[in-house]
């Protein structure tokens, strides 16, 4: 058995789709989804919400789902992930953040991620899937990830990396494989309360992108290569998106 839990946090007070976690996709909200997705995972012992708003917690207690209230003010998920670990009073070797907002995650993607790192020395582990499109390239809501020869993450940006010297961007796909990162985050339970112990850093700030905050600190973080579709919901049209994909699979 392994001794992980996982964290899901949910903010009511998304800047470009307020109230995300209560959003209806065809009868379930959002929450809902990706807590009944995280629950179907084998490897994963406890499932906790973590959220910082009152009309989460109602919904949490509606669906039967352990919850914790965290700060508000905290400045990433991540920050509410260690917050609410820390709480919890639990002693998990790894503690897996299952983003809010991935109400289709496959249940085996996260069983993937707890075995891989349960296989490998590094601090944390996430996924990552090929860049098909030059639109997704260059789309700054797609984090790209740039590796080491042992899948080691070197550098995630907003950004195509690399940047392909002398060739036009359109060619860039096909001279180049590129990587999006997956919000996905398996944490050894010793780098998360590691991490809440860190100031933001100046990378972190630059890209809005928390990760980096422990790259910039020595953190070896390991990629994990994965197809799994996975639609992450950031605005209305995103909602409507899984909705689509739902029925076009014939999805409850």
């Amino acid at each position: 058995m392994y001794n992980a839990i996982a964290i899901i946090p949910a903010r009511y007070a998304s800047t470009r789709f307020p109230g995300k976690p209560l959003a209806d996709i065809n009868g379930k909200t959002l929450i809902q989804r990706v807590y009944e997705q995280t629950q179907k995972a084998k490897n994963i012992r406890r499932t906790i919400i973590a959220t910082d708003d009152h009309r989460i917690e109602q919904e949490c207690q509606r669906i039967g789902a352990e919850y914790i209230l965290t700060d508000p003010a905290l400045p990433s998920g991540t920050d509410r992930i260690a917050q609410a670990y820390q709480k919890l009073g639990d002693t998990a070797d790894f503690v897996l953040n299952v983003q809010g907002d991935e109400p289709i995650v496959p249940p085996q993607l996260l069983d993937d991620l707890i075995s891989a790192a349960y296989n490998n020395n590094s601090h944390i582990t996430t996924p990552i899937t090929p860049i098909r499109t030059t639109e997704e390239l260059l789309n700054p809501t797609i984090v790209t990830v740039a590796m080491n020869q042992h899948q080691q993450a070197l550098y995630f940006s907003r950004s195509p990396i690399p940047h392909l010297q002398g060739k036009p961007i359109d060619q860039w796909l096909d001279n180049q494989t590129y990587w999006k990162h997956i919000g996905l985050y398996c944490y050894k339970a010793e780098m998360l309360r590691t991490f809440a112990e860190l100031p933001p850093s100046p990378l972190e700030k630059s890209e809005s992108l928390e990760q980096l905050r422990l790259l910039e600190n020595g953190a070896i973080i390991h990629c994990v290569k994965t197809n799994a579709t996975l639609i992450a919901v950031d605005t209305p049209d995103d909602a409507q998106k899984v909705r689509d994909y739902l029925n076009h699979h014939n999805l409850e």
